[in-house]
C-alpha cells in the first residue's frame, strides 16, 4: 500500500506515467526544472520545493538501477546518499593511470590501425561488386564511343560512295 503511493508520488511529480522510458524522464525533468527553477523564480518558497521535489524524483527515476529499486519498493535511504545530483554529467571518475613517455617503452611497437585493411574485411563483397559495375560501365563507354565512331565513318563513307556515283552518273551523262 506506502510502497506503491509513494512510488505514484515519483512519477506523478515529473509528470509522467510509471511506464514512461528514459528519454520521457529526462525530458520531464528538464522542462520542470527549468520552469521552477530557483533562479528563474526568485524569492518563490514554492517553486524551490517544487525544484527540489522535482530533482529528488530525476535523481531516483533517472537512474536506471535507482528507478528499479524504487519500483519495487527497495529503495534505501542509504541508495539516495550515494546516488548523483542530477547535473546530467556523470559522477567523476579517477584519473587514468599515467602513461609512461614514448622514449622509456621496450619492445615492439604496435602498428597504427590499419583502415584500409578493416575496410576490405568488412566491406570486401561490396567493393568487387562496385568495382565489377565500375568496369562494365567503361566498357560500355567504349563501346558507344567506338560505335559512335564508326558511325560517323560509315556516314561519310556512305556519303562519298554515293557523290562517287552521282559524278560517274554526270560524267557518263555528259558523254552523251
Amino acid at each position: 500500500g506506502g510502497a506503491s503511493r509513494v512510488r505514484r508520488d515519483l512519477y506523478e511529480v515529473l509528470g509522467v506515467p510509471s511506464t514512461a522510458t528514459a528519454a520521457q524522464i529526462k525530458t520531464a525533468y528538464y522542462e520542470q526544472s527549468f520552469r521552477y527553477h530557483p533562479d528563474r523564480n526568485a524569492g518563490s518558497a514554492a517553486a524551490a520545493a517544487r525544484f527540489t521535489a522535482i530533482s529528488e524524483a530525476y535523481r531516483v527515476l533517472g537512474s536506471v538501477a535507482l528507478r528499479r529499486k524504487y519500483d519495487r519498493g527497495l529503495l534505501s535511504d542509504e541508495d539516495l546518499r550515494d546516488a548523483p545530483k542530477p547535473s546530467g554529467r556523470p559522477p567523476a571518475a579517477s584519473p587514468p593511470p599515467a602513461r609512461a613517455p614514448p622514449s622509456t617503452r621496450r619492445g615492439p611497437v604496435p602498428p597504427p590501425f590499419n583502415f584500409d585493411a578493416f575496410y576490405r574485411a568488412h566491406y570486401g563483397e561490396q567493393l568487387e561488386r562496385e568495382q565489377v559495375l565500375r568496369a562494365r560501365r567503361e566498357q560500355l563507354r567504349l563501346r558507344r564511343e567506338e560505335t559512335a565512331a564508326q558511325g560517323r565513318w560509315r556516314l561519310l563513307s556512305d556519303a562519298s560512295v554515293g557523290v562517287v556515283f552521282f559524278l560517274a552518273f554526270a560524267i557518263l551523262y555528259g558523254f552523251k
